[in-house]
């Protein structure tokens, strides 16, 4: 099932398997924003990842005395979701822990997405609560697609990511995935380069960011695509490998993939938060667009 909202600048539809936005639409001049899941390319748009972020070692952990199978980013993406509630420009999902997550992965929970259109921005926001008997360990991180170049005319050597003031960020080697290892990227600067070629190695996890907006920038046009990342303790940049740039995902997480000397078991794991019996925890991501 879809659902759309919309404003005076933008047009959303969300499908309620994963609590996915699949369309974001430019209304001055119906323009997509949001990549349009090719499945030659990326069949995807902009998925949540819970309840983990990335890879798993081996491609199972081990919970509760049992093992359990895991592919990459968890399984809210890939399940339906129940419409909560819905406005003019603002609607909120929710995901609950059933028989079919909890053989998937032994805990109780509730993930609550919300959408919200205000004015040239997208706001994602997301709630988990724990309305179970025991701690709830899990991970969470955003990997929305960007149509990018922006149009026909342009390159991806047209387009920079910038940051609100100059960055040393340390990248997070993930070999095969999995984090092994650190390198930097840049120092001081503000400025990173796009190019077609920019993920040939796969995507690049930056941590130690101090800055508060990452944008996907059209030189001299202005045109860009700016996101709120304070808070964050890792963005990755990514994008599927093709001959030309067609899409840029800018990854705000809260966790990492396993790294490659993990112990297999869930409690050992890294998470984005340890929430206690009744807690709960949220985090929302802001995109707002200039056009």
């Amino acid at each position: 099932m879809q659902y759309t909202i919309e404003n005076e600048f933008l047009v959303l539809t969300v499908d309620s398997r994963g609590a996915e936005a699949v369309s974001l639409v430019w209304k001055a001049d119906g323009s997509q924003l949001l990549w349009q899941a090719d499945p030659a390319v990326w069949g995807r748009h902009a998925p949540q990842l819970f309840p983990y972020t990335g890879r798993i070692k081996g491609g199972a952990f081990t919970a509760k005395g049992r093992e359990y199978k895991a592919g990459a980013h968890g399984f809210a993406r890939d399940l339906e979701h129940t419409l909560a509630d819905k406005k003019a420009d603002c609607l909120t999902l929710e995901l609950r822990s059933s028989e079919e997550t909890l053989a998937r992965w032994p805990y109780e929970f509730v993930l609550r997405t919300t959408y919200r259109l205000e004015g040239a921005s997208l706001v994602h926001h997301t709630e988990v609560q724990n309305p179970g008997s025991e701690t709830l360990r899990f991970g969470f991180g955003y990997h929305p697609g960007f149509v990018c170049p922006f149009d026909a005319d342009h390159r991806a050597a047209d387009y920079d990511i910038v940051f609100d003031c100059p960055q040393t960020p340390v990248v997070q080697d993930t070999p095969d995935g999995l984090c092994d290892g650190t390198h930097l990227l840049m120092e001081n600067s503000a400025v990173l380069p796009m190019s077609d070629d920019m993920f040939a190695n796969d995507s690049i996890c930056l941590t130690r960011l101090s800055a508060k907006t990452l944008s996907v920038a059209e030189r001299g046009s202005g045109r860009r695509v700016e996101l709120d990342i304070e808070g964050f303790p890792y963005v990755l940049l990514w994008s599927a490998p093709t001959e030309r740039l067609k899409f840029v995902c800018v990854e705000p997480w809260h966790s990492l993939p396993d790294r490659v000397d993990a112990t297999g078991r869930w409690e050992d794991k890294p998470c984005a938060a340890a929430l206690e019996p009744g807690e709960n925890w949220s985090t929302a991501l802001k995109a707002t667009f200039v056009r």
